[in-house]
C-alpha cells in the first residue's frame, strides 16, 4: 500500500478534504479520492475523515492507496491492421475507439490483447506483463500507426530513437479556428491538471512537475470554422496535440475532454490521425517509413465540413 501525506496551509483552509486532495498530486480522480474517504483511506490528523470535512490550517492529511488488482493481459483473437512485421517488429494500424493496454475500465479487448494472440507471445518483456512489446502509445480515440517490438534488444533501440527524438512522426487533425499563418509552432511543458487529475494541462517550460513538449502544425485546408492541420511531433507526452493546441484556442474537433463542452457527438471522441511513422530498424539499421491513409470518419468529417455541414 501506498501512502502520502500532506499539509494544509492557511490558503487552504475552508476547503472540503475531497477537493483539497483533487488538486494535490494523488495521480487519483475526484470520485476516486472520494472513494477511498467513504473506505477510510485517509487521515486527519491521524483519524479517519468524513468526506465533508473542513480543513484547517496546519491539518496533516494522509492518504493510504491500495494496491491496484492485478489485471491479467490474456491472448484474444482480434482483428488486427498490420502495415509491416518482420521477426523484430511490427507495425499496426490502429482503429479509432481500441485502448491500447489493459487498465482499469478496460481489462481486455485491447491491442495487447490482440497482439499476444498474433505474436504467440513473442513480445518484448521490457514494458512488463501489461504492456509487453508496447514502445509507444496513442490515446483510445485516437486511429493511426505504432511499432510494437518483438524482442528485448529492439525494444531498447526503438525506446532510444524516441527519447533522442529521431522518430518521424506526422499526425493529421481538423481543429476549430482559422490560422493567420500557414505553419507555426506550441512549445512549452505538459503536465498534470493542478484542478482536474484525469486531464494535462500547459505550462511554462520549466514548470516543476511538467515535461517539455513541443508540437509542430502546418495548415493542410481551411474550411470554414474548421483548419484540417499536419502535426509534426519532437516529444511524446500525453495528450500532447490536444493540449497544445487547446492552449493556443484551436481545440480539436470532437474532443469530449479539450474542447468546448458543445462536443461534435458524432466523432465518437477526437478527429485526430497518427499518419506516418519513420524510424531506423535497431537491427537491420534500414530506414523504414509508413503512411496510413485517412479512415473513414475522418473522411466523412472532412467531406461534411467542406459542405459547411458539421
Amino acid at each position: 500500500m501506498e501512502q502520502r501525506e500532506f499539509a494544509v496551509e492557511a490558503e487552504d483552509a475552508g476547503q472540503r478534504i475531497d477537493r483539497f486532495l483533487a488538486g494535490e498530486d494523488t495521480g487519483l480522480s475526484r470520485s476516486a479520492l472520494q472513494d477511498l474517504i467513504a473506505g477510510g483511506h485517509v487521515l486527519a490528523n491521524g483519524q479517519p475523515a468524513a468526506k465533508n470535512r473542513r480543513l484547517k490550517p496546519g491539518d496533516t492529511i494522509l492518504v493510504e492507496i491500495p494496491d491496484a488488482a492485478p489485471i491479467e493481459a490474456v491472448a484474444q483473437q482480434i482483428p488486427l491492421d498490420i502495415v509491416y512485421e518482420d521477426p523484430h517488429l511490427l507495425v499496426v494500424n490502429k482503429p479509432k475507439g481500441m485502448v491500447v493496454h489493459p487498465a482499469p475500465g478496460n481489462p481486455d479487448g485491447t491491442l495487447v490483447n490482440a497482439l499476444l494472440w498474433h505474436c504467440r507471445g513473442s513480445l518484448s518483456g521490457i514494458g512488463g506483463e501489461i504492456r509487453p512489446g508496447i514502445v509507444h502509445r496513442i490515446d483510445k480515440d485516437t486511429s493511426g500507426l505504432l511499432v510494437v517490438a518483438k524482442d528485448d534488444a529492439t525494444h531498447i533501440g526503438l525506446s532510444r530513437q524516441m527519447a533522442e527524438h529521431s522518430v518521424q512522426r506526422t499526425y493529421q487533425t481538423v481543429v476549430y479556428g482559422g490560422f493567420a499563418q500557414d505553419q507555426g509552432f506550441v512549445e512549452g511543458a505538459i503536465g498534470r491538471s493542478r484542478t482536474d487529475r484525469k486531464k494535462m494541462a500547459a505550462y511554462p517550460v520549466g514548470e516543476p512537475h511538467a515535461k517539455y513538449a513541443y508540437t509542430g502544425w502546418r495548415v493542410l485546408e481551411r474550411m470554414g470554422p474548421f483548419t484540417l492541420l499536419e502535426c509534426r511531433l519532437k516529444t511524446g507526452r500525453t495528450h500532447q496535440i490536444r493540449v497544445h493546441m487547446a492552449s493556443i484556442g484551436h481545440p480539436v474537433a470532437g474532443d469530449p475532454v479539450y474542447g468546448p463542452r458543445s462536443c461534435i457527438a458524432s466523432l465518437h471522441g477526437q478527429c485526430l490521425h497518427a499518419k506516418t511513422l519513420g524510424f531506423i530498424h535497431p537491427i537491420t539499421g534500414e530506414q523504414l517509413s509508413f503512411d496510413s491513409p485517412l479512415p473513414d470518419y475522418f473522411v466523412r468529417f472532412l467531406d461534411a465540413a467542406r459542405r459547411g455541414r458539421t
